[in-house]
């Protein structure tokens, strides 16, 4: 036991380290208790173990460990400095307790972790923590998240950061450890207990059924918002009182509702906000635009998609919100207009308070469509509207929404008072005041009288909620007409409103809304008196102090101290002065001598006068040192300057002497109390050196000296009289140049300009021409501080000196003042009678009107007049203003009294007359320039109702008011504005304009006071209220104007007033103080000018940031101010500076003041026109040069000045380049706001910006391009096009940019030359392009060949100029070019030609040199072979192409993802192992040649297999119905994310594994038959069909070809795919998806099929055979009619030209075609004629008519005709008008053919409905004279139409024919329908087989006249129709939609890549090309399908192994699928037999 007593005698700390665990653990134990004993939390003890705590923690042994813990954790609670050791204690306990098997342990270790959390250091525990997360420890793992999970629990969200939290959930979700999972769920569960759904986005890839799980827990939480049960040490303070206040029965809920207010943000804050803009479809703008519903709709589910993000990152959405607001309100699909509200609906969520700046684009359109009826209509536009409010305010939307209110559709009016309603919930009583719940009340007490019952009930609510929110004492004054009943429904409804802000949020506002307003006189009297105390307490101060100052101090200081005291208050200002001018008697000249020898050294004086010019010399040096070394106070300044004027005083002759005479008066000035009776002495000696060239300069040095001890008003005064009553010009003229220089130096103040004016204009009248200019200069310099009105005196001049006058004004025009340099420490207040006038510098000005003088008016206001004005008849009131303004007008400037005149003008500033208003408003200002500063005595009885019209509705009024208070502040300054309650009052009226107007001129006046009166404090409360006005404007204008306020008033009395404001509004104003704390500007500083001038406005203005002592005492005569806020006092800010050098240019429209506000671009109506008109007239000069010279700058300019801001011209045409970028800035600014100025102005900028491309600066060039790309994106928006005069004085300039070497700047303009596209006809821009190639400069040649080729991928071969031969032709020469690039350029660009048009290049580019050629052909085979280098150069180089056409070929490259299919001849060496077929990229281009030489050989060796029995088509087919299924599960799982899950299985379909393919089919299937999932596969069709051609493709040549391959797994797969395709195109919306490419290509696939004779080998391909013409009809009936039709005409074209194609085929496509025309007549209305005539007339240029006469058969002619013949008779003359998208009508004989129609039907004659009926009518061109032949044929044909005969009649019609070989039968068949005439050459073709022996019939579409539906069968099976003439038949569809994917899957496509545009664009475009290939589509998806691919990596497929996941099926279903479809293939068979 000794060892025992060792260890126990040592102290504490000791113990607890002691190697002993005994010691340990009593070492603990007794900290323990000393850590409970200490009270102090910052006792020194604490201290003594920071070291030691984590050893407390980690301690070796479990008992031992327990009690360290109970000690640490008792010592982190109480010890002050315990959060130092909270890393290390903290990764203590989570490395050495969270492992221990004991509980308590694990307890005590957490409650550790937590209460560090609350002495907070919530931060490093939370780091600790998640470091634990990655501990290989399992139990450490679960112990971290627990601990995380309580502290959230316990703190909440605001504390525990969740985001890095919800960062590794999904990683703890995978982890292998169950208790890991659990608790991972628990803290999930947690967090979202907190932040509810935000959680779901960060989770939504974790294990499915983890998922679920989470979903049922999160089902069982509260509702309700979570609260913190634990706080932070500095909250638990905060949380005591509150608890106090409850227990006193007070409110504490508006604590808890910012408490839960945070955790809501921080949902969207935690997670990743996601760029969306630029994952929007390329062509979504287009789409959107779309003719077609699903193309738009496509185009609005793309975004939909992408606006599901929870959280979107800031950008420009502005196009996409006005692309989405044209859908809501101009769509006619009422279906899109939702799904367009639930994007906005997205982007609000998603974007929240970013979104608001669009808010006001959108609610009016969204309240005005509410006049839909449809539910889902009327939700989604609920819910967008609700979450567009959330993102902006009610304030900022109230004016829009009260607009609507007023709306007559009772629907409207009820949803807009819905809306109301709800938003008012989101209020509270300060959210919602006074101002604006007027207006609400107004327009809802409307509605509550509404004839309509829901608009009442809806306006009900909206009360009752109003009343809720804010109580009712604040809502009864607007109810106070409102009968019992009424008001007893509002009370009931507001009663049962819930309110966001919960519900006490009413009540709490109904105890606080009425204490503020007795308080707040109160106190605002309380501070009124207090003001007056003050003031008048300290005033006696400074006025003592002044004189004191003068004698005793250095008169330096002592002289802006008595300014001080006399400025205290304005009366006492002129005593002030008087008390400091120094006055001084002349003194003899005996005295001054006495008095300077007294100074002076003897000799100096004797000297003075000395014959010896150097004795002269050697005295003034003396003299000079003498006065250097004076004291202030002892210099006789008269005596002095009386010696140096002693003889030969000013006459002296050495200059060198005279030079140093001047140089002392000088410094005897500066340094003496210089009085203006010494300066009398000297001026006029100094006046005549001024001229002098060696003695000038020092006579102004002295002037200037004078000037400054003597000011500048008096000293200009003599200096100009003395001048001018001399006469040397060169005096005169140096004078005024002095004069110029000296008042930019002192400021204006107090000059007196009348003795200028008068001595001004004598120098304007000299002969000499150095005194006019220099008159002319000073008048400049005047100009700059009085303003325009300088002008008035000199307008009697002759006009030529008047015009250099104005030239010289015009420089200082926008120029500001600069500030005074000197006169500042001297005498601050000029003596002259106007002290207390002018308030800013600038304004001083004014006070020149006085110097004119005044007319006595008062006598001609008589009372008649007033009664007048007075009048009940408006007339007569006019004609009473009339005459005042006559008054006024002729007395020009007139004396302040004006009789009763103020009374009668402000009796019609309130004229109901707004004309009348506008009227007065004009007398006032002209009153206000008449009268000049006098007008002040007006202000409060006239100048304050003026400020009264700011409030007008009317924005005329409003603007004539604003200028008017403007002129008038100009001549009386701010002071007696500012003074008293007036101001204060009207801006406490809750109207809207009124507040906006008026903060938005005191935000423009207070910048340059430097002082304001103390009444300023009033307005603050008022401007608090505004700043919460539910007018954005108003609150804008608040937020503008509270720095200038604060500058004024300071931080303090503004934080102050906010005591009166209820709590959440005294947060949000508080929170903008300290806002405008940071950008608070710093008054205006002290300058002479300022000092030195009559300041009208406050006196303290005049001196207060002279000094800060003298600012100290002055600041407490003025206001009670103890801010020490006088540092700021002295530098000028940027802000005030600009604000004063705004003002003085434009004194008369605030609108340019009010930082350019207005709008930009003037609209001159047919201004462009007329400009147009002068250049093509030659009026003006054409813009066409290589650099700009000077008169083209200057044109521009003059054209520009008429419709452009004057400010925004100047910065324009500004000589540096920082001006344009302003310019350009402030235009992209005001492109959306300004669309028609934009427009209007559109040529002007365009040339503009082509003089922007010659300048040298990069930021510019940048800019303009930026701006550009903006402009032509907002031009093909508003679907302008432009002219060809804007596109010619723009484009070549354009062009020359795109050879800029830096790359950023080349991809600009080439983005830009695309986006010109939209607005200017690509073929138009062609010629220009090609130009551009002519180009000196490579790069500009490369990039101008590479945009070429774009333009020729975009719009197809239509678009070369003049013709493709010569662009080509030119095109090709490039290939010879020298550069690489260029060279390059011009191969891609032909070969891009060549992927268009094939072979045909070979001819258009003539012949080339053989290198050349050479060098072109190995470009074109290598761009077959690796199809994808070329689409993905492009891709690089045009990232901004609207097209997608090769956006996404790159994607091709990358590997497996998409193993297309292989080449085909790779595929059939290896026909054995289809695996093969996946290993090599491929882009489906040329594989046609191959498969159409294929087909050739295999139809040429087996003609007869081709040839199918067809009597027994026309049996009815009869269709079993399938059983419906449900939809697998797997379907569902994928719905979340369905896009990339219906992608992924399409892409399967190409599969080359045949039961990958079914099984993708089968899944799609069961999404086609259900209706409401087929919409799923809206927007995948054309995905789909090409995949089903590609597997199409592949079967016909791999599959077939493989003899390893079961025949009947090939059958399965055709079924499928023709089962799908049935479905599919039973389904009109869908199938109409289908675009012409895609229907060309399956079109192509299904004859091909038809075609194949290895099927009809097979024992069930009569049945595919037979499923396939039931498909073709389908297709033809379902389809998108015009895209149908003119695939069929290309494919006809197609398979003409291929040798290869065998005739049967091109017969086919024909039957295709008379099916169409069948149809025509239903159709005609849905066709786009213009496209199919474009069709047939390419069609007609490729096969003329000798060329088509030449065919074998005479089919295609017939078929031509017979379409051109029923389109003319369906449409007649009008046909011609669709020939718009034709070019060259001469190119094909279209238009001759129909015009040669058009004339027939018009000779022919017979009623039209004759013609219709008539079956066997003659053929109009030729009609058979031989009646009776006729009548035999005639009767014929009745057989054959009868139903019963019609066999016989066949057969007699084949002997007939047999007989007479040359027998015409066509006039028959003629008229007859399409139908009919394939039946009957059928018919005939059968008998013909028959009687020859031939069994066989070949496969058509053709169908008979009985039934409706087609189908080929062997002539036993008759198959019964079930629903078809519907076409509603429900059958193998299960299969038949797949073939397209399979097809494409493998390959199987057309000879040519035809790369064009999407359907949009052809639809919108000018021309159209040839039918855009499926090879174009394929690459627009395969990102899609490479997406989705690698969200299913675990599938292999090129070695076919389908592995199990959530979107496949097991392998064990899908052998169950498989047997399914094979059990009802057999179904479908035995019925059919």
């Amino acid at each position: 036991m000794g060892d025992d007593s060792e260890w126990m005698k040592l102290p504490v700390d000791q113990k607890c380290e002691h190697k002993l665990w005994k010691a340990r653990l009593s070492g603990y134990e007794e900290a323990l208790k000393i850590f409970q004993k200490i009270k102090d939390e910052k006792s020194p003890e604490w201290s003594k173990f920071l070291g030691l705590i984590k050893k407390f923690v980690t301690d070796s042994n479990a008992v031992v460990q327990l009690k360290g813990l109970e000690a640490a954790l008792v010592y982190v609670e109480n010890a002050h400095v315990a959060g130092k050791t909270t890393g290390e204690v903290v990764s203590g306990v989570v490395s050495k307790v969270f492992n221990q098997p004991k509980a308590k342990a694990k307890e005590l270790g957490i409650e550790i972790c937590l209460m560090y959390i609350e002495i907070e250091k919530g931060e490093a525990v939370q780091e600790e923590l998640l470091k634990g997360l990655d501990n290989k420890n399992p139990k450490i793992v679960v112990a971290c998240i627990e601990t995380l999970r309580k502290a959230l629990s316990e703190f909440g969200s605001k504390i525990v950061l969740l985001k890095p939290i919800i960062k590794v959930l999904p990683k703890l979700f995978e982890s292998r450890e169950k208790a890991i999972r659990d608790e991972a769920k628990l803290i999930a569960v947690e967090i979202y207990r907190w932040i509810r759904d935000a959680l779901r986005p960060p989770l939504q890839n974790i294990n499915s059924v983890q998922l679920k799980e989470l979903e049922e827990e999160w089902v069982k939480l509260p509702t309700g918002a979570p609260k913190p049960s634990r706080f932070l040490r500095s909250q638990q303070e905060l949380e005591a009182k509150l608890e106090q206040q409850q227990s006193a029965g007070g409110d504490a809920e508006g604590g808890g509702d910012d408490g839960d207010e945070v955790p809501q943000i921080d949902a969207y804050e935690l997670l990743e906000a996601v760029e969306i803009l630029s994952k929007l479809p390329k062509d979504f703008y287009d789409k959107i635009e779309a003719k077609k519903w699903q193309e738009r709709k496509e185009a609005l589910e793309a975004v939909e998609v992408l606006v599901k993000n929870p959280k979107l990152e800031a950008g420009d959405y502005a196009d996409l919100v006005k692309a989405l607001k044209k859908v809501v309100g101009k769509d006619t699909n009422v279906m899109l207009v939702a799904l367009a509200a639930k994007c906005l609906t997205g982007l609000a969520v998603g974007l929240r308070k970013k979104f608001g700046q669009y808010a006001g684009h959108v609610v009016p359109t969204i309240l005005e469509k509410f006049k839909e009826k449809k539910p889902q209509v009327v939700q989604a536009l609920q819910e967008a509207i609700d979450a567009i409010f959330l993102t902006t305010t009610l304030q900022n939307i109230s004016e829009d929404v009260l607009a609507v209110m007023d709306n007559k559709n009772p629907t409207i009016k009820q949803q807009t008072s819905l809306f109301i309603a709800r938003s008012f919930r989101h209020c509270t009583a300060s959210t919602l005041p006074k101002s604006l719940l007027k207006p609400f009340c107004a327009a809802l007490l409307k509605h509550i009288n509404d004839s309509a019952p829901e608009v009442r009930d809806a306006a009900f609510e909206a009360l009752g909620t109003a009343l809720k929110v804010v109580g009712e004492k604040a809502v009864n004054p607007f109810l106070a007409d409102v009968d019992k009943l009424k008001l007893d429904k509002i009370k009931e409804c507001s009663e049962k409103v819930e309110l966001v802000h919960g519900k006490k949020a009413g009540a709490a506002a109904d105890k606080k809304e009425f204490k503020p307003v007795p308080g707040r006189s109160a106190a605002s009297g309380a501070v009124g008196d207090k003001d007056t105390k003050d003031i008048s307490a300290p005033k006696p101060g400074p006025l003592k102090k002044a004189p004191a100052t003068k004698a005793g101090g250095p008169p330096k200081k002592g002289k802006p101290a008595a300014s001080g005291g006399a400025g205290g208050t304005g009366t006492k200002n002129k005593k002030g002065l008087e008390t400091k001018e120094i006055v001084e008697p002349e003194l003899s000249t005996e005295v001054c001598e006495e008095k300077a020898s007294a100074v002076l050294p003897a000799t100096c004086i004797q000297l003075l006068d000395s014959s010896n010019w150097k004795e002269r010399l050697a005295c003034m040096e003396e003299f000079q040192k003498a006065v250097e070394l004076m004291d202030r106070t002892e210099m006789p300044c008269q005596a002095l300057v009386r010696m140096l004027a002693k003889k030969p005083g000013w006459k002296e002759t050495n200059f060198q002497v005279m030079q140093m005479k001047l140089h002392i008066v000088a410094l005897i000035a500066q340094k003496g109390n210089f009085s203006k009776t010494s300066a009398q002495i000297v001026l006029d000696g100094l006046v005549d050196k001024i001229g002098d060239v060696k003695c000038g300069n020092n006579a102004k040095e002295a002037m200037t000296a004078i000037a400054e001890a003597c000011m500048l008003p008096w000293t200009a005064e003599q200096v100009m009289s003395m001048a001018f009553s001399q006469k040397n010009p060169k005096n005169q003229s140096e004078t005024l140049n002095w004069l110029s220089n000296a008042i930019k130096e002192f400021g204006f103040s107090g000059l007196n300009v009348k003795a200028f004016i008068s001595n001004v204009k004598t120098a304007l009248a000299a002969t000499n021409p150095a005194v006019r200019t220099s008159a002319i200069t000073l008048l400049g310099v005047m100009y700059l501080y009085v303003g325009p009105s300088l002008r008035m005196f000199f307008e009697d001049e002759k006009p030529a000196l008047l015009s250099q006058i104005d030239a010289e004004f015009e420089k200082m025009q926008g120029q500001s003042p600069p500030a005074p340099t000197r006169g500042i420490s001297k005498h601050s207040i000029s003596g002259t009678d106007e002290g207390e006038d002018g308030d800013e510098p600038e304004e001083v000005g004014t006070d020149v009107v006085d110097l004119l003088p005044r007319t006595e008016i008062s006598d001609k206001i008589t009372s008649e007049l007033v009664s007048k004005i007075g009048d009940k008849n408006w007339k007569i009131r006019k004609e009473g203003l009339d005459e005042v303004a006559g008054i006024i007008n002729e007395a020009k400037f007139i004396q302040p009294n004006i009789g009763e005149l103020p009374t009668a003008l402000k009796g019609r500033l309130n004229d109901s007359n707004k004309i009348l208003v506008q009227q007065t408003l004009n007398i006032l200002q002209q009153l206000a320039v008449a009268m000049g500063p006098n007008i002040k005595q007006h202000v409060k009885n006239l100048g304050i109702p003026i400020i009264t019209v700011l409030g007008d509705s009317k924005n005329n009024v409003r603007a004539a008011a604003l200028a008017t208070v403007n002129a008038w502040a100009e001549q009386t300054g701010m002071r007696e504005w500012l003074e008293g309650e007036d101001l204060s009052e009207e801006l406490k009226k809750e109207n809207p304009f009124l507040r906006q107007e008026l903060l938005g001129w005191l935000a423009e006046k207070l910048p340059s006071l430097r002082s304001t009166p103390t009444d300023l404090i009033l307005c603050v409360p008022h401007l608090y209220s505004c700043l919460e006005d539910r007018s954005g404007d108003v609150r804008k204008k608040a937020q503008d104007a509270l720095p200038f306020f604060m500058m004024h008033l300071g931080y303090e009395k503004m934080a102050k007033a906010t005591g009166k404001l209820k709590p959440t509004s005294k947060d949000q104003v508080l929170a903008m103080l300290e806002k405008a704390k940071a950008n608070m500007p710093a008054k205006p500083a002290a300058s002479a000018k300022a000092a030195s001038k009559p300041m009208g406005g406050s006196a303290p203005a005049k001196f207060q940031p002279a000094s800060a002592p003298v600012e100290d005492s002055v600041s407490s005569t003025v206001e009670p101010k103890p801010d020490p806020k006088k540092a700021k006092a002295l530098g000028v800010s940027s802000k005030a500076k600009s604000a004063q050098g705004k003002k003085v240019p434009s004194k008369t429209s605030l609108k340019e003041d009010e930082d350019k506000s207005g709008p930009i671009f003037i609209v001159v109506p047919n201004g462009k026109e007329q400009r147009m008109k002068d250049e093509k007239g030659l009026k003006v000069l054409k813009w066409n040069f290589t650099t700009p010279r000077d008169e083209y700058i200057e044109q521009l300019k003059t054209q520009m000045s008429s419709c452009v801001a004057k400010w925004l011209q100047d910065e324009m045409f500004h000589s540096d380049f920082q001006h344009h970028n302003k310019a350009l800035a402030v235009m992209v600014d005001h492109l959306e706001s300004e669309k028609e100025g934009v427009i209007g102005c559109l040529d002007l900028i365009l040339k503009w910006l082509t003089l922007r491309f010659f300048d040298t600066n990069t930021s510019v060039l940048m800019k303009a391009l930026e701006y550009l790309k903006l402009l032509f994106t907002l031009l093909s928006e508003e679907e302008y096009h432009l002219t060809e005069n804007e596109a010619s004085s723009f484009i070549p300039y354009l062009i020359l940019k795109v050879g800029e070497p830096k790359d950023v700047i080349r991809k600009d303009v080439r983005a830009i030359l695309n986006r010109m596209c939209l607005v200017y006809p690509a073929s138009k821009m062609f010629p220009f392009i090609m130009e551009g190639t002519k180009s000196k400069n490579s790069k500009q040649r490369a990039e101008c060949l590479e945009e070429l080729g774009c333009l020729v991928e975009s719009y197809g071969m239509n678009v070369c100029q003049p013709t493709p031969g010569k662009a080509l032709k030119e095109i090709a020469i490039h290939i010879g070019d020298r550069d690489n690039a260029v060279r390059n350029a011009a191969l891609n660009t032909i070969v891009t030609v060549y992927n268009v048009h094939g072979d045909q290049v070979f001819k258009l580019i003539g012949t080339l040199s053989e290198k050349d050629m050479s060098m072109l052909e190995e470009r074109i085979k290598r761009s077959a072979k690796r199809p994808s280098a070329a689409p993905i150069k492009q891709v690089e180089e045009r990232p901004q192409r609207t097209q997608s056409i090769n956006s996404n070929a790159n994607m091709l490259r990358k590997g497996p993802a998409e193993d297309m299919s292989s080449k085909l001849n790779q595929a059939r060496s290896m026909s054995g192992h289809p695996e093969a077929a996946q290993m090599v990229r491929r882009e489906f281009q040329l594989d046609l040649d191959e498969i159409e030489n294929d087909n050739g050989t295999v139809r040429c060796e087996m003609p007869e297999l081709v040839q199918h029995k067809l009597d027994d088509i026309f049996e009815p087919v009869l269709i079993p119905e399938p059983k419906i299924r449900a939809v697998s599960p797997h379907f569902d799982d994928m719905h979340s994310n369905t896009a990339s899950t219906i992608n992924f299985i399409i892409s399967q379909v190409a599969s080359g594994d045949i039961n990958t393919s079914i099984q993708a089919l089968t899944q799609i299937d069961e999404v086609l038959r259900q209706e409401d999932k087929a919409e799923a596969m809206s927007g995948h069709i054309d995905q789909f069909l090409i995949a089903t051609f590609m597997q199409l493709r592949l079967i016909y040549n791999t599959h077939m070809a493989d003899e390893k391959l079961e025949k009947d797994e090939i059958i399965k797969l055709y079924s499928c795919i023709i089962g799908n395709m049935i479905s599919l195109f039973q389904i009109e919306s869908l199938a109409r998806e289908a675009s012409t490419g895609v229907l060309k290509d399956l079109m192509h696939g299904l004859i091909t099929l038809m075609l194949d004779s290895r099927i009809e080998d097979l024992e069930e391909g009569q049945q595919v055979i037979r499923s396939v013409n039931l498909l073709v009809v389908k297709v033809l009936e379902k389809s998108d009619q015009t895209n149908i039709l003119s695939a069929l005409l290309v494919l006809l074209q197609d398979s003409l030209l291929a040798t290869a194609s065998s005739p049967k085929f091109s017969e086919l496509v024909m039957k295709c075609l008379w099916r169409m025309v069948r149809l025509l007549p239903d159709t005609i209305n849905s066709i786009n004629l213009d496209r199919i005539l474009l069709d047939i007339h390419i069609f007609m240029k490729v096969f003329p008519k000798e060329k088509l006469k030449q065919c074998k058969s005479e089919f295609p002619i017939r078929t031509l005709k017979t379409l051109l013949h029923t389109l003319c008779k369906l449409k007649g003359p009008k046909i011609l008008d669709h020939l718009t998208m034709i070019d060259n009508k001469n190119e094909s004989e279209l238009e001759a053919h129909l015009c040669r129609m058009m004339k027939h039907s018009m000779d022919q004659t017979g009623s039209k409905s004759e013609k219709e009926t008539e079956k066997g009518a003659s053929r109009i061109d030729e009609k058979s004279s031989k009646a009776k032949v006729n009548d035999f044929l005639a009767e014929i044909f009745k057989k054959i139409g009868s139903k019963e005969n019609t066999k016989e009649g066949l057969a007699e019609l084949y002997e007939y024919k047999k007989k007479y070989s040359d027998a015409d039968i066509e006039p028959f068949l003629k008229n007859s329908s399409q139908f009919f005439q394939s039946y009957v050459e059928r018919g005939l073709r059968v008998i013909e087989m028959e009687r020859e022996g031939k069994g066989r019939v070949p496969a058509s579409a053709g169908i008979s006249p009985q039934t409706e539906v087609t189908c080929m069968s062997a002539p036993t099976s008759t198959v019964s129709s079930i629903g078809n003439t519907n076409g509603e038949e429900v059958g193998p569809s299960v299969y038949l939609e797949r073939l397209k994917i399979l097809r494409q899957r493998c390959g199987l496509d057309n000879t040519k890549q035809d790369d064009r545009p999407p359907l949009t664009s052809l639809l919108s475009k000018p021309a159209v090309p040839p039918v855009a290939s499926s090879t174009d589509m394929l690459h627009s998806k395969l990102s899609q399908l490479r997406e989705s691919r690698e969200q299913h990596q675990h599938l292999d497929l090129d070695s076919h192994q389908t592995h199990s996941s959530g979107t496949m099926t097991t392998s064990s279903s899908s052998t169950a699928n498989i047997d399914d479809l094979k059990k009802r293939l057999e179904r479908i068979k035995s019925s059919r037999k």
